[in-house]
């Protein structure tokens, strides 16, 4: 099993002493003035999802040691519609954001004070007086393929797939995963497949299915990589924005707060999924439709500027039709390199692929 303790860089001292200094001015303000203690963390119940925040708190912790020894947190977990309707695909319901919707209501009633998620399941958009506070460092962004039992990857580095016979039934929620999978197998059938990590590993070794895709990264968080039969290159599978990257929301007016979430931002997850979001926003598809977002930072050369890699992706939903683009920049151009790579996509796909 891995650690739930996260591995991340030490924090600067700049960072260590804002972060410390909105502590202090929390346990230094007047009693009528001071925050109430502990500060409640909405988190879904899954074992991922706690994973994520306790690893967060601790980090957050590091930063500022003063708040370990004031009791500050306390978890609040919230039973999400998207966790509680499991036989019906996501675009039936209402779309990924279900898997926030109570968190976000929770957050604008003052009923937590920030919430920790899985980015990709955040909405492009959030509700108004909501604000992304943070977001850390990415973990693997790509995508895993697991055989059930009995059958084993294919010996052909060019072709993952191959383990699988024609036909073969994969368990699948996401419509990006199998648009891509058709795409290059237009023979394979995709069952519906939706619950937290385990149940769907559960499902897979009881022959539900022959295959199913899951995050590299909530693999590697729970301590199941080896798990994973084949990982898939991002050449291969594009994955969806925002996937390895755990990001924090709080109530925008809550400034004190933001400044201390802020103080342990990770510059390149900030980077990268800015571009994926905006990929997305521009985009604008709905639940149906298959879209993938990945950024990453190049190494620059000594004195240079950081420069982004964006890699965007529209298809159908029975992977007839699809479309890789791929665009370089400056860093600090993220959010409009996003907006320009999605004109493109949407303006070279059929109209149809982003209707309901």
């Amino acid at each position: 099993m891995v650690s739930a303790q996260p591995s991340q860089t030490s924090p600067s001292p700049t960072l260590q002493k804002i972060a410390a200094e909105a502590a202090a001015r929390q346990k230094a303000a007047p009693p009528q003035h001071r925050r109430q203690l502990p500060l409640r963390v909405g988190t879904r119940g899954s074992p991922l999802a706690l994973w994520q925040t306790r690893a967060f708190l601790t980090r957050l912790t590091r930063f500022c040691p003063v708040l370990r020894d004031m009791n500050a947190f306390q978890e609040h977990l919230i039973n999400t519609t998207g966790d509680q309707v499991q036989n019906r695909a996501l675009a039936e319901i209402g779309g990924k954001g279900l898997f926030a919707k109570e968190i976000h209501e929770a957050l604008l009633d003052g009923r937590i004070d920030f919430a920790v998620h899985s980015l990709k399941d955040l909405e492009t958009t959030l509700p108004p007086g909501l604000v992304l506070a943070c977001t850390m460092r990415r973990e693997d962004a790509r995508d895993a393929l697991i055989l059930r039992p009995g059958f084993t990857p294919g010996n052909d580095p060019n072709d993952p797939y191959s383990a699988l016979p024609e036909g073969a039934l994969v368990g699948c929620a996401s419509v990006r995963r199998q648009a891509q999978m058709l795409h290059v197998r237009p023979d394979l059938r995709f069952g519906l497949l939706r619950g937290n990590v385990q149940t769907r590993l559960d499902k897979l070794a009881a022959r539900q299915c022959d295959a199913t895709l899951l995050a590299l990264a909530g693999l590697r968080r729970l301590g199941m990589e080896d798990r994973a039969s084949i990982v898939l290159e991002p050449s291969v599978m594009v994955p969806s924005a925002g996937q390895g990257i755990v990001g924090v929301t709080v109530r925008e007016s809550d400034v004190e707060l933001r400044e201390l979430l802020s103080a342990i931002e990770d510059y390149e997850a900030r980077a990268v999924s800015t571009a994926e979001r905006a990929l997305l926003a521009e985009l604008d598809g709905s639940c149906r439709t298959p879209i993938g977002g990945y950024a990453r930072l190049l190494s620059p050369s000594i004195g240079a500027k950081s420069e982004l890699h964006l890699t965007g992706l529209v298809a159908s939903e029975d992977g007839t039709f699809l479309l890789r683009r791929d665009i370089v920049g400056q860093a600090s151009d993220a959010e409009r390199m996003g907006h320009e790579l999605g004109r493109s996509l949407r303006a070279d796909s059929p109209a149809s692929i982003f209707t309901d």
